[in-house]
């Protein structure tokens, strides 16, 4: 595992932007997973910003997201559908039909979670996985739990996480208490993987999850086992790593 010390979260934003940006013109026609929430939103601005400038070129790549809320449609403003339309896919020269998230309008999890694995093998795997760190270590929705989930699955979502997503909708009975997302398998079969994680209050779970044991109940440590994993953290993330380091 490779870390990657940035002073701030705009300096993780583009040293995080700058490894996509390399995945992207050494394989224009790559597979990028991608992630939502407020970590990644510095690293698309940038990628967009690059792209206005000439230095990028979407137009061959494909993309799969990590996960969707289970009951949302896609023109909902709280969907993930929408939050890649807003930050990336409308702002660059993508082909939305290479553009894939699970269908979270299907009752039917088990369908909804086949047809996503099903998708995911027919553009070849994953090359470059993009992460966010949620605060009891779970990346994607994979939630703590007593064993690692392989495939796409319906997760509960946990309180701890029904709460910090609470922020982005009017109260907290309107945020969805399941999701449909990639599993811990799917993820660690990806060729490379990018995880970017920034604030003080991510200090604990970043030392746990990059230094402690491996465990389920740490979803993200896992990536303990991945050989090529890179992590770009701010200090404040850092803050309680020094001497590991």
């Amino acid at each position: 595992m490779k870390i990657i010390k940035t002073t701030n979260y705009r300096d993780m934003s583009r040293k995080a932007a700058n490894i996509i940006s390399a995945q992207i013109i050494l394989k224009p026609a790559c597979v990028l997973g991608l992630a939502t929430g407020s970590s990644p939103i510095g690293t698309y601005d940038q990628l967009v910003e690059w792209y206005g400038k000439g230095d990028l070129d979407f137009s061959e790549v494909t993309t799969v997201n990590l996960d969707e809320y289970r009951g949302l449609p896609r023109e909902n403003s709280q969907s993930y559908y929408y939050f890649m339309n807003e930050h990336l896919f409308q702002r660059v020269n993508i082909e939305k039909s290479k553009t894939f998230l699970p269908d979270g309008t299907e009752q039917d999890s088990e369908a909804a979670c086949r047809k996503y694995d099903e998708i995911i093998k027919s553009v070849g795997g994953v090359d470059l996985q993009l992460l966010g760190l949620g605060h009891n270590g779970h990346i994607g929705f994979n939630e703590p739990a007593d064993a690692f989930a392989k495939g796409t699955h319906c997760v509960d979502l946990s309180e701890r996480t029904i709460q910090a997503n609470t922020r982005f909708f009017a109260s907290e009975d309107e945020v969805p208490r399941q999701a449909y997302t990639m599993g811990i398998q799917t993820i660690m079969a990806a060729h490379k993987i990018l995880l970017v994680v920034s604030g003080e209050d991510k200090a604990d779970i970043v030392r746990t999850a990059f230094f402690g044991p491996v465990t389920p109940q740490v979803p993200a440590s896992i990536l303990q086992f991945h050989q090529d994993v890179t992590v770009v953290a701010d200090e404040a993330a850092l803050s309680k790593c020094s001497g590991i380091l």
